[in-house]
């Protein structure tokens, strides 16, 4: 798998970048740099004078590849979203049983992230916490219906789309995948979020994973049987 994720490209909407940071060794430390410093200072402090003097580049510089720090995020969202996607057909691709291609669907999208070394510039591990952290800031503006119809979220609708139809073939008859599909991406990264700063509001910790708690509320809640 690692050898086939180095010759992938995560592809992004064109109209969230000016101009592809993955053409450019400038572009690349802009999105290193950037993941390093939205995870150390929040994304409120963060900003592009910041990051021009951390990579030792004109602020300008940046403005060629993003308009602003919220076309930075999204960027960086919608590369997180594609990255699980390429993981998730990946790994289930191969598992023909319903259910167990449902439960390795569900292990990818909710367990703890781990480094790949197939992309030396983006690290894994720091974007998750920023999704987990940040995510909700990407789309939650007044101009969320706008961006929504220019496609800047169709990695994460297609994302969701792939674990609604993994849901139909488990139970066609269960009448809210959508809903359960979504809840499984959202839930998860509220769920890390709980884990870290309102313990007491969940039930997961060191020992019971979000991966184990979203595995069980799906399968109690389908009937496999339902397909026959």
């Amino acid at each position: 798998m690692d050898r086939l994720m180095q010759s992938i490209r995560i592809g992004i909407n064109e109209k969230i970048y000016v101009k592809d940071p993955e053409s450019s060794d400038l572009g690349k430390r802009i999105i290193e740099q950037s993941i390093l410093m939205i995870d150390e200072m929040g994304f409120e402090s963060f900003t592009f004078r910041k990051l021009g003097e951390q990579i030792k580049s004109n602020e300008s510089s940046i403005y060629r590849y993003f308009e602003n720090k919220h076309k930075l995020l999204l960027y960086l969202a919608s590369w997180y979203w594609g990255w699980l996607e390429y993981k998730m057909v990946f790994a289930t691709n191969a598992i023909m049983d319903p259910a167990e291609k449902l439960k390795k669907a569900i292990e990818i999208l909710t367990q703890t992230v781990k480094q790949d070394v197939a992309f030396s510039h983006v690290n894994e591990i720091l974007l998750n916490k920023i999704v987990i952290n940040e995510y909700s800031k990407s789309y939650l503006t007044k101009e969320v219906d706008q961006e929504n119809k220019e496609g800047y979220f169709v990695i994460y609708k297609r994302l969701v789309n792939r674990l609604h139809e993994m849901i139909v073939d488990l139970d066609n008859e269960y009448p809210y995948p959508s809903s359960l599909a979504s809840t499984v991406l959202e839930g998860s990264l509220h769920q890390y979020f709980l884990r870290e700063h309102f313990p007491m509001l969940t039930d997961c910790n060191e020992t019971t994973t979000p991966t184990q708690y979203f595995t069980d509320l799906v399968f109690r809640t389908l009937n496999p049987n339902t397909n026959g």
